[in-house]
């Protein structure tokens, strides 16, 4: 594959964003696609649409960064260097959407480059490194200039090459969001069951009606501020489930292949990837992490989550959570993913970031319990399925990543080509 290069000034027309988060009166009303919306996506598709916040622009603002299809944006102002260059394929055309503050918009010549090979290409580690050499500031924060943006070199095989090299990496993104989506409805109808269980309290009486619907007996509670089903108990988040913290996994470093990989706050966010950091496998079994395990980071990221990406070992700040006298894991899942709510509102009405979970907060805690747990154990039947669902998703979303970011320096180079009949649109 025969490759050219170009400054990408000769090949695309580059607009820096000034559009802030802000509705000024006398301005056009538009929605503003941010810097999270490019930096952590793929591609920017109409589904996307929901996240775009409220704002206004001045006419020559909406003329210049206007995002519609076939367009690449990037971040261009942060407080670390790895976080700018990050780029993002404008994959629909939308309708009164303004690419927002700290980002840049390029516009491809789409007669010498498709928008989505210069995203991918805007994706290697070649370029991620440019951006890092080349971003002006320090401390406080780093930017890239329109200069510095331009003058990267790009290297482009013949336009149809381009077309299909951008389209199997963008049909890989496309799996991954549709993971991503069903994922977020298996959540939500989990979450939505549990609920109406034991938020609405109706799960079923002994007839296999609604309890609360159909009369069952609500009982105050003066410690829970609430009423609960007749015979439940206030109890906390230590009479559900056992937390064992993680280890300072430095200190157990593999001297050979019988190793784990260290999952920390980073991991739980993205997953493994080849900076994870590795322990020994003969750590103590208890903090030893499996798939579909619930874990809890307590320090700084308050998050709840089900571990999906294969065996590992726990770092300190992480709590793995595992069920206590005999209470089933979607009940402490959803209990814990509750309270990190009510965590956080404590945080905020003392005008603090709590720093951290200790178990004082977890004993301090106040939940209602069902009167037998069975009532637990019968909604684990249901969303079980759900669980392993959303797991398996994530797993596959895991490979697919993992396949696209190994193909990319490949199609990049040449290295590796790709079958016409499996790239068409």
């Amino acid at each position: 594959m025969e490759l050219k290069k170009y400054k990408l000034a000769d090949i695309a027309k580059i607009e820096i964003s000034g559009v802030d988060k802000k509705t000024i009166e006398g301005e056009t009303p538009v929605r503003l696609c941010n810097f999270v919306d490019v930096y952590y996506n793929w591609a920017v598709t109409k589904e996307k649409a929901k996240s775009f916040m409220a704002a206004s622009a001045k006419q020559t603002e909406i003329d210049k960064c206007s995002i519609g299809k076939g367009m690449v944006a990037i971040t261009k102002d942060s407080e670390t260097r790895d976080d700018i260059g990050v780029a993002t394929y404008i994959a629909d055309d939308f309708e009164n959407v303004v690419l927002g503050y700290h980002c840049a918009l390029i516009i491809p010549n789409s007669a010498i480059v498709n928008g989505k090979y210069l995203n991918a290409f805007m994706h290697t580690r070649y370029i991620q490194k440019y951006f890092e050499n080349n971003a002006s500031g320090s401390g406080q924060r780093y930017t890239l200039s329109n200069d510095t943006i331009g003058n990267i070199l790009v290297l482009l095989p013949s336009i149809e090459e381009q077309h299909i090299i951008g389209n199997v990496l963008a049909d890989i993104d496309r799996k991954i969001e549709l993971n991503k989506q069903i994922n977020d409805n298996l959540e939500a109808m989990a979450k939505q069951l549990y609920d109406y269980w034991f938020v609405q309290f109706d799960f079923p009486n002994e007839e296999g009606k609604p309890y609360k619907s159909s009369g069952g007996e609500m009982v105050w509670n003066e410690k829970l501020k609430r009423n609960i089903p007749k015979g439940w108990l206030c109890g906390t988040l230590l009479d559900i489930a056992e937390y064992t913290n993680g280890l300072a996994c430095q200190k157990y470093r593999p001297t050979g292949e019988n190793k784990l990989p260290v999952i920390k706050i980073k991991e739980m966010h993205d997953g493994l990837s080849p900076d994870t950091e590795w322990v020994k496998a003969d750590i103590p079994e208890n903090v030893k992490v499996y798939d579909g395990d619930v874990l809890f980071s307590w320090s700084a990221s308050l998050e709840v989550m089900l571990w999906a990406y294969g065996n590992g070992g726990l770092n300190q700040h992480i709590f793995k959570v595992t069920s206590k006298n005999g209470y089933p894991r979607s009940f402490y899942f959803y209990q814990l993913k509750h309270y990190i709510g009510v965590f956080k509102q404590m945080a905020e009405a003392r005008k603090t970031t709590m720093g951290h979970i200790t178990q004082d907060h977890l004993k301090q805690s106040t939940i209602a319990l069902p009167s037998n747990v069975d009532i637990a154990n019968k909604l684990e039947e249901k969303l079980c399925p759900i669980f392993d669902a959303i797991v398996k998703n994530n797993q596959e979303i895991m490979s697919l990543t993992k396949q696209r970011d190994e193909l990319l320096p490949l199609l990049m180079n040449g290295q590796a080509s790709v079958n016409y009949h499996l790239s068409d649109d």
